[in-house]
């Protein structure tokens, strides 16, 4: 079903490049447009759908949480209490700022214990040693099982080029990063690189499904050969209790994209939608993607009746809401420019569930925060009458 929704509060803050993360029945928005302010000292929201309406809430973080920037283009990856369990933590690397910056760093976010009802996040720091992947965006990361074991897999994205090669001319212009797979023990916060053969072009905004030892890698863009390679690599990593390895086999899927969003739909089964078959040509069709332990079966699936708009926009942009739901958005044409948000959203789904249901996030004991301002706060003013102060205090 393909559904649009109406814009609420704090909707003008999306912008291309955010994430979702989906803890239980709660979807948290991270990547807003510019810098928080100083009423809402995170950029990270409570994504609230009721009545067919979309609003952000302002969301609370423990004491302990370190700071979260807006981070657009980040790899993030649920990380699962035990293989196919609930989803506790969240690892979120790298990501552009408001400010152009790349971010080199790895944050774990996870869900606190609610306090009167409302939700918590906690976020912290993860530091790492060995091999650390250098700051960028548009890669990928995912979490794998190996004999009993768990490790993060790390691939892809574009950085600026090296500061002994920048000059004012191109102080800004990206290159791709190494095609070296990084692979990350969260214990003990050590990063192993490895340069597989198989992987000779660095890969950005590319589609990464894990299953079990294995992580898919689908499309994909090269910036070196602007190329969409129409292959799946399937990258395999064995956890034994030595040094660890990691194998890739090429698989030809026919497919070509970048810039897709994927969704989960079963244990096995995943969605791929939305993207770019060139840099400009949009990807209407819509694939299912069934793994098993040895083999992967690619189809395509019954397209949504998309909308005019959404056929004729040049751009559109989204991410997974969990569930087998996906939000995106496309830029209002010059006809409706008379609204607030920038951008009609819709929301795409392949599960069982009602999307305007399963990600009602807490609307039902939550409805005070449709009275809290967004905006730079106002100065307090203090009364100076029976002179209590002098002039310098």
């Amino acid at each position: 079903t393909l559904q649009i929704v109406t814009p609420g509060s704090n909707t003008s803050l999306i912008q291309p490049g955010f994430s979702l993360l989906h803890f239980g029945s709660h979807v948290f928005y991270l990547g807003q447009k510019g810098w928080p302010k100083r009423s809402c000292p995170t950029g990270v929201f409570l994504l609230d759908l009721k009545n067919n309406e979309l609003k952000l809430r302002p969301t609370t973080f423990t004491n302990d949480s370190c700071y979260l920037p807006p981070l657009r283009h980040p790899a993030v990856s649920s990380f699962p209490v035990s293989q196919g369990g609930e989803i506790t933590q969240y690892l979120i690397h790298g990501g552009k700022t408001p400010n152009n910056e790349i971010s080199h760093k790895l944050y774990i976010m996870a869900k606190a214990f609610p306090v009167n009802k409302r939700v918590s996040l906690c976020c912290s720091e993860k530091d790492l040693a060995g091999d650390v992947p250098e700051a960028r965006y548009g890669h990928s990361m995912n979490v794998v099982f190996s004999r009993g074991k768990t490790a993060v897999v790390m691939f892809g994205g574009r950085s600026y080029l090296p500061l002994n090669q920048r000059t004012t001319e191109n102080w800004n212009n990206v290159i791709d990063c190494e095609p070296l797979v990084y692979l990350i023990d969260l214990q003990f916060g050590c990063s192993t690189s490895f340069n597989l053969r198989e992987l000779q072009d660095g890969l950005s905004f590319h589609v990464s499904l894990a299953r079990n030892d294995s992580v898919y890698v689908f499309g994909g863009h090269s910036m070196g050969n602007n190329f969409r390679p129409p292959n799946v690599y399937k990258i395999k990593v064995d956890l034994p209790l030595g040094s660890p390895a990691v194998s890739c086999t090429v698989i030809n899927s026919k497919l070509s994209f970048s810039s897709s969003i994927a969704t989960q739909t079963s244990p096995d089964e995943f969605v791929i939608v939305g993207g770019y078959e060139s840099d400009s040509q949009k990807r209407l069709t819509c694939n299912g993607v069934f793994l098993d332990d040895e083999t992967i079966d690619i189809q395509e699936i019954e397209t949504p009746d998309w909308s005019g708009e959404i056929k004729h926009s040049k751009t559109w942009f989204g991410a997974d809401m969990g569930k087998g739901a996906v939000l995106f958005g496309i830029p209002v044409d010059n006809k409706h420019q008379s609204t607030d948000c920038g951008f009609f959203f819709y929301v795409l789904n392949f599960g069982d569930n009602d999307p305007a249901l399963q990600t009602c996030s807490q609307g039902s004991t939550e409805e005070q925060e449709d009275s809290m301002p967004l905006e730079d706060s106002e100065e307090f003013t203090f009364n100076r009458d029976g002179n209590i102060f002098d002039e310098d205090t």
